[in-house]
């Protein structure tokens, strides 16, 4: 499970940001915290955020991350693939333009009976890899043991964790552009391995991304082409939202010139109303939305049954509240979620911003201040005006709409649409109770 998960100067965030799924000393919802080793952690963690303040940024940032860890290895053969992939630092002031990115985070590994907790992270700037550490900390142990440190100089190499001749044959392949991490793996090192497959059991879904839902809508879930058991478990997985779909035909379409791509053609079936018989839809056709489930299905298939992370960028785009709200359930109900899966998503869906749902620890928001600076805070380390902590019995929703917590528009009226001569009200700020009180009402 991941603990906490840090990251300096990248994008719009030019501090340290920390996201931390490590529960708090609260009393709600206590009965969905994990606990491993020495830690509680959260299953789940909503991040909210005006549009443009960053929110995708932070999951660019873990994406980016474990991007790294599991191809670094190839950077050093071919060093244009590192002109790629370098970083993106905060660019609006000189010093973090040129300065390293980092990225670190704290997790155990599933299937672990000594429930050992392990930080790992590295430095990176536009040359290549400027530090690297990974630590174990063992369930009964008080601080961190080192398994491998690496600095910036031939000197700063610390490999005391690793056998003698996995040592010598890392020193001898290790390049500036490539991580430990990763070149360990591809060496069979058992404890890289251990990391580097941890970051590649986690998911990412992209729903802002054109590409991205062009891709995932068409990516089919394991085993749904040939074993009907699969394909029932995705009608019983439709029928949690609608049930028309009663079963799919899946149809191998002939390849074309010299592509070894096999193509299949799916169709939904949809009873008929007036006889027992079946009509035939092809998937495509679907709404937005069902498509959209759809493409979730074969990740969350996944991270439900590796125990792995789940994240997601606007999940809320073309679903109902609802249905969001039966998504973030699968995850908040041990019942379901029984190898402790987690979801960190980005969303714009204040009907889920309720006390009903979520702990003010896993709430998060992102805000970007004037000078293009995004910061990451959670509700439940926010203090108000008054000094005070928020209560978990206030109206989450309603409060950050009106600009209570931060992390929203700040609007003022669409001007070049103004009609001339006073028509009025054409200079209202449009933020939380005055956009509702104003504009709110049919005219």
């Amino acid at each position: 499970m991941l603990i906490q998960f840090n990251f300096k100067n990248y994008k719009s965030f030019r501090e340290e940001a920390t996201l931390d799924l490590s529960a708090t000393k609260m009393t709600e919802f206590a009965e969905r915290v994990v606990s491993i080793g020495s830690e509680k952690i959260l299953p789940i963690a909503a991040i909210y955020g005006a549009n443009a303040s960053g929110k995708s940024n932070a999951y660019n940032a873990f994406e980016y991350m474990s991007d790294y860890v599991v191809d670094s290895f190839k950077y050093g053969d071919e060093e244009e693939k590192f002109e790629e992939f370098k970083p993106t630092p905060f660019l609006f002031d000189t010093i973090s333009a040129d300065a390293e990115s980092s990225f670190e985070v704290y997790f155990t590994l599933a299937d672990d009976k000594n429930e050992k907790t392990y930080n790992y992270g590295f430095c990176i700037n536009r040359e290549g890899v400027t530090e690297e550490w990974l630590n174990s900390k063992a369930k009964t142990a008080r601080k961190y043991s080192t398994v491998f440190y690496r600095g910036n100089t031939e000197g700063e190499l610390d490999l005391s964790g690793f056998p003698k001749s996995s040592r010598d044959n890392i020193r001898v392949a290790l390049e500036k552009q490539v991580l430990i991490i990763s070149l360990g793996a591809k060496l069979k090192i058992g404890k890289c391995k251990a990391i580097r497959d941890w970051f590649m059991a986690n998911e990412f879904a992209d729903f802002g991304d054109p590409f991205t839902n062009f891709f995932l809508s068409r990516r089919l879930p394991k085993g749904f082409v040939t074993d009907k058991d699969v394909q029932k478990k995705v009608v019983e997985y439709f029928s949690s939202f609608d049930e028309h779909i009663k079963d799919f035909r899946i149809e191998k379409v002939p390849q074309e010139g010299e592509s070894k791509e096999e193509k299949y053609k799916i169709n939904a079936l949809h009873k008929m109303i007036d006889s027992d018989e079946m009509a035939e839809i092809p998937l495509g056709m679907e709404s937005a939305g069902t498509l959209k489930m759809f493409a979730l299905y074969p990740e969350l298939q996944e991270v439900l049954e590796k125990g792995s992370v789940f994240f997601i960028d606007e999940l809320n785009a073309r679903l109902h509240p609802l249905l969001v709200r039966n998504f973030l359930l699968t995850f908040l109900n041990p019942k379901i979620n029984v190898n402790h899966a987690q979801l960190v998503f980005t969303t714009h869906d204040t009907w889920q911003l309720s006390n009903q749902l979520l702990r003010r620890d896993e709430i998060w928001f992102v805000e970007k201040d004037e000078r293009g600076v995004s910061t990451l805070y959670s509700l439940a380390d926010f203090v108000d005006e008054a000094g005070l902590r928020i209560r978990k019995d206030e109206s989450y929703e309603k409060n950050y709409l009106i600009g209570k917590y931060g992390a929203i528009p700040n609007l003022k009226s669409i001007d070049i649409f103004k009609e001339p001569q006073g028509m009025g009200n054409s200079d209202l700020e449009l933020t939380g109770v005055k956009w509702s009180k104003q504009y709110g009402k049919k005219r």
